[in-house]
């Protein structure tokens, strides 16, 4: 009978062996996560590097501290009256009745700091974009220039957006708050363009670090000429979308949490724009019965 040949091995690799065998846990494959994680602060593409420390970019002025306690106290003021009188100081007769509501209206100069617009031009490009009141100050007119030419920095590739976005609600002492439309399903809005597409981008608040560049979107197709166009979109028909690419994992919008709005032009053709808005609200629409318009699915489902 013929003993078995042992294989001799060196010190130590008969050592690294045993060490992988006994202490090292044994790797799967990769899993591949449902949502692409994004970790640190995005920065656009020909953007520096911002290496500020937090405390650094706080403005310390005196008169503007004066300013700003008077105002939060005020604030906390209505909001303790508010809680009185019932939800966001309606009764509640007229909150559970409420049919429409007008969230924006321009009807002044004071009305276009809840609002601010954006363009390429932050990473270098071209574009422009303003915004004003129309005529008898009673409408918003957004008008500017488009151009797709990218920067040349080396990095970017595509270029030519312009950004208009509502300004985040906060309450007293910069709380969080939020904008409520739960009573409502519908988005309704008065404007006047000139027949180029827009996007409308909704964003809600989110429970993960990594879901905060989420964007619920869809489209505004204006008719152009001289007459208004009345746009109802249902909030079911939004989309979510995370930096510019639709997601697989889709849900329908959390409408108590909504904390802006806004309006998106990149349709990559060149020249000038123009949209006006007389206001923009959320409405009741009884005989839209639709949750969501999308199909809600796993791409890699749980077993």
């Amino acid at each position: 009978m013929s003993l078995p040949k042992i294989t001799r091995l060196p010190p130590a690799r008969l050592l690294t062996s045993v060490h992988q065998q006994l202490f090292l846990p044994a790797v799967g494959p990769p899993v591949v996560p449902r949502r692409a994680v994004s970790h640190g602060e995005y920065r656009r593409p020909g953007q520096p590097r911002d290496d500020k420390f937090p405390w650094q970019k706080i403005n310390f002025d005196f008169s503007k501290g004066l300013e700003g306690i008077k105002k939060h106290f005020a604030l906390l003021k209505n909001e303790f009256s508010d809680r009185w009188v019932g939800p966001e100081g309606k009764t509640i007769t007229e909150h559970i009745l409420e049919q429409n509501r007008v969230v924006w209206e321009f009807r002044g100069a004071e009305s276009l700091e809840q609002w601010t617009v954006s363009s390429d031009r932050e990473i270098g490009g071209q574009s422009e974009i303003y915004l004003n009141l129309g005529k008898n100050n009673n409408t918003c007119l957004l008008y500017g220039t488009l151009s797709s030419t990218p920067p040349r920095d080396g990095e970017t590739r595509y270029s030519g957006y312009c950004n208009m976005r509502s300004k985040k609600p906060l309450a007293s002492f910069d709380r969080k708050k939020h904008y409520d439309w739960s009573s409502f399903n519908t988005l309704h809005m008065r404007v006047r363009g000139d027949g180029r597409p827009w996007m409308i981008n909704i964003a809600a608040e989110t429970y993960f670090a990594h879901q905060k560049d989420d964007i619920y979107s869809y489209f505004l197709y204006t008719r152009g000429g001289p007459y208004w166009q009345d746009v109802k979109i249902p909030f079911s028909k939004f989309f979510i979308t995370h930096r510019g690419r639709i997601q697989d994992d889709q849900h329908p919008l959390w409408v108590d949490k909504v904390n802006t709005i806004g309006f998106t032009l990149g349709d990559k053709t060149d020249g000038p724009f123009q949209l006006e808005i007389d206001h923009i609200g959320v409405c009741k629409d009884t005989a839209h019965t639709e949750e969501f318009a999308y199909e809600a699915y796993k791409r890699n489902p749980e077993i």
